[in-house]
């Protein structure tokens, strides 16, 4: 994907309102690599309160050293943060795209999460 392409695509996700409407819109792109990572990330996802805030978690199952699935949980972000966060997520843990970058390709500033 160049550079431009992913502008564009970035900018046209942030403009969905939900973490499913984002993952639909790139399980139907044209780049194959982008399609297959949302396609197997649909569904897993999940939402949990804890210490009074309402957090979407990755689910997913990886297996041990003894050769069992375990289930973990990755955090994130908070329900109500802005979609561009799951975005960044997203093309961090799949293509190793650093937030900073896709916040600029959004033309947004990138400011870290301080996370307690």
């Amino acid at each position: 994907m160049q550079q431009d392409e992913f502008e564009i695509l970035v900018k046209e996700l942030a403009q969905l309102d939900s973490v499913s409407a984002i993952l639909e819109k790139l399980a139907s792109n044209e780049e194959p690599e982008v399609a297959e990572a949302a396609t197997a990330l649909i569904g897993h996802f999940s939402l949990a309160e804890i210490e009074g805030e309402k957090r979407i978690y990755h689910v997913f199952s990886q297996e041990n050293e003894q050769g069992e699935l375990e289930e973990f949980a990755e955090w994130v972000m908070n329900d109500g943060d802005e979609m561009l966060r799951f975005i960044a997520w997203f093309f961090y843990t799949t293509f190793e795209i650093t937030d900073k970058e896709t916040y600029l390709a959004a033309g947004c500033t990138y400011k870290p999460v301080k996370r307690s």
